[in-house]
């Protein structure tokens, strides 16, 4: 492999990285509020995708209204979904939370299935035109630059939301104690549903872009997707918002790489990751062992 062509690939992994982050952070925000490995994430990134099509193609809107309107149709299922499903189970144990969202990820897919049928979807071709970018004699794909940027962007947003507003204090204090919280006067049910409602609308965004991206949309898109963002996250280190980006763009970038050399066992890469990070640091790259008292 030339250098050129290492760039290339390295540009689409990257972006592919990137995707990969977006719907990790749904997992690792859920997981780091309440302990909740939220299976349904993954077909809220698949309602996302299925969001922006309608608007896309029947109300003809352009790309960035379409992105935000997913992004909030997104947001408001992920905060349904917390209080109808997973709210009156949050005093019980971790299992049937899990159950929970297994169940409610089948009826999602299932849902739509049968509303949309499983024949598969493409956005309008005037929503990003695919065009050719050059660097030099570095070509690149002008869709997976606009996917790269569009995620970062909503990357930094995320982390100067949870760093230096109220709300994302309350979203820190929470994850750490949620007793504890409570009794400072943090309203811990908002704060909850605040981060399904963040985490899902990065879901329905990464959905988007990732239907626009290859020209696929069915019921059953975010299956393989969520399960490889899930992978990143425990990569990076769930519960922890760096490490949901570093693993998805770890994952990403090895995953191209993989597909550059041999396609038919790129697909079985984050499989083996998982299995070797959980067998070597089972924290995760960024992830720190915790000591309890028993």
């Amino acid at each position: 492999m030339s250098l050129i062509e290492f760039l290339q690939q390295l540009i689409n992994g990257v972006s592919l990285g990137s995707v990969y982050a977006l719907i990790a952070l749904g997992y690792t925000m859920v997981y780091g509020i309440i302990g909740l490995i939220n299976f349904a994430h993954c077909d809220i990134y698949m309602v996302g995708a299925y969001i922006g099509f309608f608007v896309a193609t029947y109300a003809r809107l352009p790309f960035i209204p379409a992105l935000l309107i997913a992004m909030l149709g997104s947001a408001l299922l992920g905060v349904v979904i917390e209080r109808v499903a997973y709210k009156p189970l949050r005093r019980t144990t971790n299992i049937n939370l899990l159950i929970t969202a297994i169940g409610v990820s089948l009826l999602l897919e299932n849902g739509f299935n049968a509303m949309f049928g499983g024949n598969p979807r493409t956005y309008p071709g005037d929503i990003l035109k695919q065009q050719t970018v050059m660097f030099g004699p570095i070509r690149s794909d002008a869709l997976h630059l606009i996917i790269l940027g569009i995620s970062l962007l909503l990357l930094v947003l995320l982390n100067l939301f949870v760093n230096h507003t109220k709300m994302g204090r309350a979203m820190r204090a929470t994850s750490l104690d949620k007793d504890a919280a409570a009794l400072m006067g943090i309203n811990v049910n908002t704060t909850i549903s605040m981060t399904f409602a963040i985490g899902s609308a990065l879901a329905g965004a990464a959905g988007m872009l990732v239907a626009i991206l290859y020209s696929s949309l069915d019921p059953y898109m975010g299956m393989m997707p969520g399960i490889k963002s899930f992978v990143a996250a425990v990569l990076g280190g769930i519960g922890l918002i760096p490490g949901a980006f570093v693993g998805g763009i770890i994952l990403g970038v090895v995953e191209t790489f993989m597909a550059a050399i041999n396609s038919k066992i790129a697909g079985a890469v984050a499989f083996v990751i998982l299995i070797v990070i959980l067998i070597i640091k089972p924290t995760g790259l960024l992830g720190k062992a915790v000591k309890e008292k028993v």
